[in-house]
This record gives structure tokens, C-alpha cells and sequence, in this order.
């Protein structure tokens, strides 16, 4: 993988502010993706990517696209954490592009959890 330039990671940026903007009203779901060093060096860049083409394509607009930083797993890299309302959130580890895929799909339109991906349920002030 190429080393980001200051102008890749402003493209960055400037996707994920439109995709963002989804903050604004009720959402039924929420997925976060694990940008760290860690977590861009292993691909995030690419899992985020291809979370907003596919939800831009789709025209789903009620889900919210969030990034942050380490969660502290680096050698799990890349990781998301999708949260649906009313359910603990789910951290999912190892992604690769067919796998994010796969759990916007179950996880977030099904409703349906990926256990093959999932490392932990909850997080850590529920403890499950």
C-alpha cells in the first residue's frame, strides 16, 4: 500500500464530512471505523471507502459513517464497530473489503450479527 499524502488524507476528510452530515436526525444504525495509525496503515482507508461507495450507491441515507481513533487492537486491524439502535454494539476485526460488505449487509440492513467477524459485543462499561 502507497504511503498517504497530506492531500489523500484531505479527500478523506472531505467524503467522510458529507457522509457525516447524516448526524442530523433519527439513524437507525451507526458504524464506526477504527482510523488509528494502526488501523490506516492495515487498510481503513479502503473499509470506509468502500462503506460510503456502497451506501452512496444504494442510497441509504439513514445510516451514520463515523471514524475514530486506536480501540487498542492494532494486530486486529482493520476493525469497525457497527451499533444499531436498541442492541450492543458489535466490534468487528480483520476486515477486508467482501467481509465490511458482507456486514453492512446482514448486520446493518438484516439486522442479522456476523459472529465470523465479530471479536466482542457490548463494550466496556456493559461488560458482555
Amino acid at each position: 500500500m502507497p504511503k498517504l499524502k497530506i492531500n489523500d488524507l484531505e479527500e478523506i476528510q472531505t467524503n467522510l464530512k458529507r457522509l457525516t452530515k447524516l448526524r442530523e436526525g433519527g439513524k437507525r444504525a451507526k458504524i464506526t471505523v477504527h482510523m488509528g495509525t494502526c488501523g490506516i496503515a492495515s487498510g481503513a482507508e479502503e473499509i470506509i471507502s468502500t462503506i460510503s461507495d456502497f451506501f452512496e450507491k444504494k442510497g441509504i441515507t439513514d445510516v451514520i459513517v463515523s471514524t475514530s481513533g486506536c480501540a487498542g487492537l492494532c494486530s486486529r486491524e482493520p476493525m469497525a464497530t457497527v451499533e444499531i439502535a436498541g442492541h450492543p454494539p458489535v466490534k468487528y476485526v480483520d476486515l477486508s473489503k467482501d467481509k465490511i460488505l458482507e456486514i453492512v449487509k446482514k448486520h446493518i440492513i438484516e439486522g442479522e450479527l456476523v459472529e465470523d467477524y465479530a471479536f466482542g459485543i457490548g463494550n466496556e462499561r456493559t461488560h458482555l
